[in-house]
């Protein structure tokens, strides 16, 4: 295996010395989750920042357990003849942190090189807020973003795009727009998704931003009493993958979730779904939350905008000849 960038190693221990929830009362993850990092050139550097030329916009919407707050991403530049795709985005965090400044990066990016409406999420975290509170938010988002695309600026496809458990989300958001009637969706981004939170969990030597016991503490925060092999648990426990989005899912090498990423593209082309599978490699878990610090970012970025360019940019219309 490749060895991980030495800045990332650096990192990682910063973030698990303070981070962690392995052996946290649900008293103690509440009060870490009310500390949120600072906004300063540092941490400016390491989690970037909203692109240049991109308008940003917050707001709430109504969601079932509450108001909802969402981020809304366009490009500043006005729009062309062709209606601007919808891209709906969910945060990672391990369904337990998590809140819109961390996707401002990608989000941000992608509206500006798409030229896509981007719409993100803050949805219901645990331990307070137990499954199925996270799904039934990014549903209700979802279905509010299809509906208000005009108002929104945008009119041409819809897709769907997360990391880490907003990957799971995403993936989870699919199956449901099937099988509940919409919005139609044509394009899901997962990157280095959780697709089966029914395994028992386990880290490889040298996991960095991630091991066995916090994975274990994640999954027990969120999953509570549930049933751990409900598909809107675990996507790739789901009796049929057919009819979902074209998909395009990233792992990384040194990702002990890298599994789950890969066990789903191979069900979605078992389904005939049509998949790009990438591993990125040296590459840890959360490897695009950090794009100061991984040098592989800008190239994973660049992948996710020209999958999504492919499949949500409608071609402009023909003109017709004269006479």
């Amino acid at each position: 295996m490749a060895p991980i960038d030495r800045r990332l190693r650096l990192w990682a221990r910063m973030v698990r010395r303070q981070g962690s929830i392995a052996g946290k009362s649900e008293a103690e993850v509440l009060a870490l989750q009310a500390r949120h990092a600072p906004d300063n050139a540092v941490t400016n550097f390491i989690f970037g920042t909203v692109a240049g030329g991109t308008d940003v916009t917050d707001r709430t919407i109504p969601g079932p357990g509450g108001d909802l707050p969402v981020r809304i991403y366009r490009p500043a530049a006005p729009a062309g003849p062709q209606p601007r795709p919808l891209v709906v985005n969910f945060h990672g965090g391990g369904f337990v942190f998590g809140f819109l400044r961390l996707s401002d990066w990608l989000c941000s990016n992608v509206a500006l090189t798409v030229g896509a409406v981007v719409v993100s999420v803050e949805y219901r975290l645990a331990p307070r807020h137990r499954f199925p509170a996270a799904v039934d938010d990014c549903y209700a988002a979802l279905v509010w973003a299809g509906e208000n695309a005009a108002g929104l600026g945008a009119g041409g496809p819809t897709g769907v795009m997360g990391e880490s458990a907003g990957g799971n989300l995403s993936a989870v958001m699919c199956l449901l727009a099937r099988d509940r009637g919409g919005p139609p969706l044509s394009h899901q981004v997962l990157l280095y998704p959780v697709t089966d939170l029914a395994k028992e969990p386990t880290a490889m030597p040298g996991s960095l931003f991630i091991d066995e016991p916090e994975m274990r503490a994640y999954r027990r925060h969120y999953v509570g009493d549930a049933d751990p092999a409900d598909p809107r648990l675990s996507p790739l426990l789901a009796s049929d993958h057919s009819r979902l989005p074209p998909a395009l899912i990233q792992v990384g090498e040194h990702d002990p979730g890298r599994d789950d990423g890969v066990q789903y593209a191979a069900a979605l082309r078992a389904a005939g779904v049509p998949v790009r599978l990438t591993e990125y490699v040296g590459m840890p878990h959360g490897y695009l939350n950090f794009p100061g610090l991984c040098r592989i970012a800008p190239q994973a970025l660049a992948e996710i905008c020209a999958e999504q360019a492919a499949a949500l940019v409608q071609p402009p219309a023909p003109v017709s000849g004269a006479g």
